[in-house]
């Protein structure tokens, strides 16, 4: 069975979730590497049956000169990068979507700062009103965690403060907020 073009491959990974463009540029790149390196292996397979004399191999390879060179890494840094721009400009690709489906998926469990953290990796950052809608509801984000990990219970000594204050904070609550889950402010 013939393995799936780099465009099939591209719109198979789109069609599981979301992607940035920087992190679908990465594993096409990476797929594209690692094909280029099979075709070349195959290459030299070919060419080694061939010198001995042996029968023919069932399959005849294009061969690829240097699948490591520059050469042939700038062509497939082409190739994807001219792949990655059909696919903004069908539709296939939108960051905006990517970010909104990010921030649907991270909202309930994550505060604003690991959020907007974890788009930065990817080369992106919230609008305005995605921020102060998200900022609106920390709060209330906020209080939902602890209490689904501290069932609600207001620490008693420093040691538990302490212990849900570190939760909170590592995932990505504001210090303010903090303070407020476990003082118990409701607004």
């Amino acid at each position: 069975m013939k393995p799936l073009s780099l465009k099939m491959r591209a719109i198979a990974l789109l069609a599981q979730r979301e992607h940035s463009l920087m992190e679908l540029r990465g594993k096409l790149l990476r797929l594209a590497r690692a094909r280029a390196a099979e075709r070349a292996a195959q290459a030299e397979a070919a060419a080694a049956f061939a010198e001995e004399g042996d029968a023919q191999p069932r399959a005849v390879f294009e061969p690829v000169s240097g699948a490591d060179s520059p050469e042939v890494d700038v062509d497939i840094e082409v190739e994807v990068d001219t792949l990655l721009v059909w696919l903004q400009a069908q539709g296939y690709l939108d960051e905006s979507r990517f970010v909104e489906s990010r921030v649907h998926a991270r909202a309930a469990r994550y505060g604003n700062r690991r959020i907007q953290q974890e788009l930065s990796q990817h080369g992106l950052s919230l609008d305005a009103e995605a921020q102060a809608r998200l900022k609106d509801s920390e709060l209330g984000r906020a209080r939902e965690v602890w209490q689904r990990k501290f069932g609600g219970v207001t620490p008693e000594d420093a040691s538990a403060r302490a212990k849900q204050t570190r939760f909170l904070v590592g995932r990505g609550f504001s210090p303010e907020v903090v303070r407020r889950v476990l003082r118990g402010d409701h607004d």
